[in-house]
């Protein structure tokens, strides 16, 4: 990895500059708190520095849609820090770099091949910009209910079958941490003359530490989005785009950017981002030398509680050391009750919980004293639930892993045609008209445009019954949004 001259943050700097400025200014501009002049329970609450870092696009501090002064130094510091051409901040987290990759590489009619467990945003970018995806199929955990990466066979399989697909989106981690052969599949792309992106939004502290895994962009990626936030220290909802210049250019990169990303960018996020690049250069190297040892031991903790199951990745298949991933059942209680529990009873806040599973992501802000606590909780957890279920009988039971419903017409096609509110019990062999997801993760149940079954209203009952958060347009998911159908029985 070339590093080049990291030593400084050119972004923080400046806009630490322009904070101890403030006093000296008597501001007209926005925003209309002048940086912490007007009082309210926010300004209070925040502090003083950083309301005076909260500025808007002032002399001195560049313009995110046409950088060419500290926002350039600061992205041309972490496209060279990861080793890229190309480096996009994003304020509207991870979500608007996957929509502006598919947006990037694809339009209207164009084929995508993309994994079924993709996050909303893929979904999102297929309505905005018309690309008709084919679901390719990931390997899956039916007992767990998780779905992983995808096989090189099945992404060669889908190129025979559609030479003339543009691009293939992949998860490099899924969400529960699982890394494919991301190489292999990087090699058939680039003998097919595909574009390959990866949604990497869990994965931005790889390539940078020993134990870690390889980034998507090192292993053949063209394009590459990264939530910094998730992982490396930055602000939620900060996030960069990487690109390694090959098949699409950056100018393009940069105008599907400025048609998706606001104008009034927060500084507070683009600074984060530039102290967080600085961070991975100078420190995640010897951090995650000490922290992982620290997780290879709660592992093995966690391993020994009765009625736990640590998840291990399918075989060819590797994984993140730092997510731990869950099987409660043999507690005889839901992830959602055991999530609740954890956080009510001993002051443990999870990542995810669904049916049967419960995700916690290890951050290079933990060490010996929270690890230890996350593995005093769940051994309290499973003594407690044990007691009150000795035979560890798993309540509920697997949660159904539904095969994708048929997709009937394209995302674009379907969010825009007419449609009706029906009970979600009658909607089977409809075609959805919305994206319904339960959240997190945020990989959609169903999209606009796949024909209801069975399996799907089945698993959409249960993560409501059972707990869980589901996202969708209407106030009850008992309710779902479905094409209103025309005369002869056709949407």
């Amino acid at each position: 990895m070339r590093y080049g001259r990291q030593e400084g943050t050119p972004l923080l700097q400046a806009l630490r500059l322009e904070a101890e400025r403030a006093e000296a200014l008597v501001r007209f501009d926005v925003p209309g708190h002048r940086q912490g002049r007007m009082a309210s329970d926010f300004s209070r609450a925040l502090g003083d520095l950083g309301l005076r870092m909260d500025v808007n696009a002032t002399p001195g501090l560049d313009f995110l849609d046409h950088p060419t002064g500290v926002i350039r130094d600061a992205e041309c510091l972490m496209a060279n820090a990861c080793d890229a051409d190309e480096a996009f901040f994003l304020v509207n987290g991870s979500s608007v770099g996957v929509v502006a990759m598919i947006l990037s590489a694809c339009g209207p009619g164009d084929t995508i091949l993309l994994p079924r467990n993709v996050h909303r945003s893929a979904i999102h970018a297929l309505v905005l910009g018309g690309a008709v995806p084919v679901f390719l199929p990931p390997e899956a955990d039916p007992t767990l209910g998780i779905a992983h990466g995808v096989r090189p066979a099945a992404v060669r399989d889908a190129l025979d079958r559609h030479p003339e697909a543009r691009a293939l989106l992949l998860l490099h981690p899924t969400y529960f941490g699982v890394c494919g052969d991301f190489a292999a599949i990087a090699d058939l792309c680039r003998k097919r003359g595909v574009r390959l992106l990866s949604d990497s939004a869990h994965g931005a502290h790889f390539g940078f530490a020993r134990g870690l895994p390889p980034s998507a962009l090192s292993l053949g990626a063209d394009l590459c989005t990264v939530s910094v936030h998730k992982t490396c220290g930055s602000l939620t909802q900060s996030s960069v785009l990487l690109l390694r210049e090959r098949a699409i250019r950056h100018e393009t990169v940069r105008g599907v950017l400025n048609l998706l990303q606001t104008s009034s960018a927060s500084y507070l996020l683009l600074s984060s981002l530039d102290s967080a690049r600085r961070w991975l250069v100078h420190e995640a190297r010897d951090t995650f030398a000490a922290l992982l040892p620290q997780v290879d031991d709660l592992r093995r903790r966690v391993a020994a509680i009765p009625g736990l199951r640590l998840m291990a990745p399918p075989e060819g298949m590797t994984l993140d050391p730092t997510k731990l991933t869950l099987d409660v059942s043999g507690l005889g209680i839901s992830g959602f009750e055991a999530y609740r529990r954890l956080r009510e009873r001993w002051g443990v806040q999870m990542e995810l919980a669904e049916a049967r599973v419960l995700l916690a992501v290890v951050s290079p802000a933990d060490g010996p004293e929270s690890l230890s606590r996350l593995a005093d909780a769940l051994e309290a957890l499973a003594a407690d639930a044990l007691s009150g279920h000795p035979d560890g009988l798993p309540e509920p039971g697997p949660e159904p892993h539904a095969d994708p419903p048929p997709l009937v017409l394209s995302p674009r096609e379907a969010f825009f045609s007419p449609s009706r509110i029906v009970p979600l019990a009658d909607a089977v062999g409809e075609i959805c008209g919305e994206t319904i997801m339960a959240y997190p993760p945020g990989i959609p149940l169903i999209l606009p445009g796949e024909r209801f079954n069975r399996d799907v209203t089945e698993r959409i009952r249960r993560v409501h019954e059972s707990g869980g958060t589901l996202v969708t347009e209407m106030d009850d998911p008992r309710r779902v949004r479905v094409l209103v159908r025309q005369e002869g029985g056709a949407p």
